[in-house]
Order: C-alpha cells, then structure tokens, then sequence
C-alpha cells in the first residue's frame, strides 16, 4: 500500500457515526493530525458541516437521517468537502449513482482511516475532472473487488459505469490536464490499484496511465 504524504494543513474532519464508542475512537484516531468533529445523526452531521469541514464520514446506517440521505444533501448543498462511507454495508451495485469520493467497509484500521483521509484531502486540489475520474475509478475498482466477473458483465450500471471511466480517461490522456495534473493522474490511478487490493480484488483494477 502506497503512503500518503502528509496534508499541507490540519484539515477539519466530521464523523457521522451513531455509535458513541467507535465515533469517540474515530475521532481520536484523527485528533493526532487533524481537527475532529462528530455527529451521532445524519441530521446533526449537516447541523455541523460548514466551511471548517473539508471531509466527511458517513456511516450509512443511522437512526433518523442516514448516511445515504446525509450525502443526498451534502451534494444538493453543493459544499465543497470530500465525503468517504465508512460503513458495515458491504457495497452493491447501488453505489454506483451514490455521491461519495472514498468508500470503507468496517472494521477499519486508523492507518487505513488516515490514509484514505490524507488521499481524500490530496484529491481536493485537483481539477473538477480528475475528482470526478478518482470517484468513478473508486467506485469501479471497489465492485470489481466485491463482484464475481458474471455479476459485472451482467450488470447495465457497471457497464455504464466502465464507459464512463474510459471515456474520462482518454478526455484526461488527451487534454492539458495530462501534462499540468499527471502526477496527480498517476497517483489516483496507483491508489485505487491499492484500494482494491486491499479489498481483496483483482491485481489490476485501472489500467496503467500510459495505456501499456
């Protein structure tokens, strides 16, 4: 697993988790490099979120107001902030036309915590292009990792979702972006390879940037 180089500034992090315990834990795991903020509702979660908010974690389920829902809002609020699900729901299909840039399955480590935080914060200096391109190869590398090849090429969305991330790829390759961006091309390629390796998935899940 690739290491994130660490933010240029503590960065403000929210939790939404309703359990108080493992809320508590998060938030001290993210103390020791960022501010930490936490929400026990998808409600009070969008009570806190302001301009000091630069992530989010999102538990999926939670009483009242769900993860789900609470990221609905988040992006009809048009706020700028990368939002991750941390979650025991194991990812679906259904992911596929929800508004998140990072996905974890629980249990989680607080190195695989901070690390997904540190990326998410590297990922907000990018272009629109390539936070779009990073959140569509997530979501394509987290399925492949989860889902049996049948269950991929009998799936419409997935395969939607494929002509997405190749289309953006060859618009990336084939703009100014690819000379003024591509290390940071490079790197989400690199993370979502480490991603799903950590999912359990397949040893290549983008392909390599150059089209080798």
């Amino acid at each position: 697993m690739s290491v994130s180089s660490p933010p240029d500034r503590e960065a403000g992090v929210l939790v939404a988790e309703d359990d108080q315990d493992l809320a508590d834990l998060y938030a001290r795991w993210i103390g020791r490099e960022h501010t930490a903020y936490v929400a026990h509702d998808g409600e009070e979660a969008l009570e806190k979120l302001d301009s000091g908010i630069d992530v989010v974690l999102l538990d999926r389920m939670m009483p009242g107001l769900s993860g789900d829902e609470a990221l609905d809002r988040i992006r009809e609020r048009g706020t700028d902030c990368r939002v991750a699900m941390v979650t025991a729901v194991e990812p679906d299909f259904d992911v596929i036309e929800m508004g998140f840039d990072a996905y974890l399955t629980k249990p989680v480590t607080e190195a695989d915590l901070i690390e997904m935080i540190d990326r998410l914060l590297d990922r907000s200096s990018y272009s629109t292009d390539l936070q779009d391109f990073a959140a569509i190869a997530s979501k394509k590398a987290l399925l492949e990792a989860e889902k049996s090849s049948a269950e991929l090429e009998a799936n419409e969305e997935y395969q939607q979702l494929t002509d997405r991330f190749e289309i953006l790829q060859e618009r990336m390759r084939a703009s100014e972006q690819v000379t003024s961006e591509h290390a940071g091309f490079v790197a989400v390629l690199r993370d979502i390879d480490d991603e799903s390796e950590g999912e359990g998935g397949s040893e290549s899940a983008t392909p390599d940037p150059d089209g080798d």
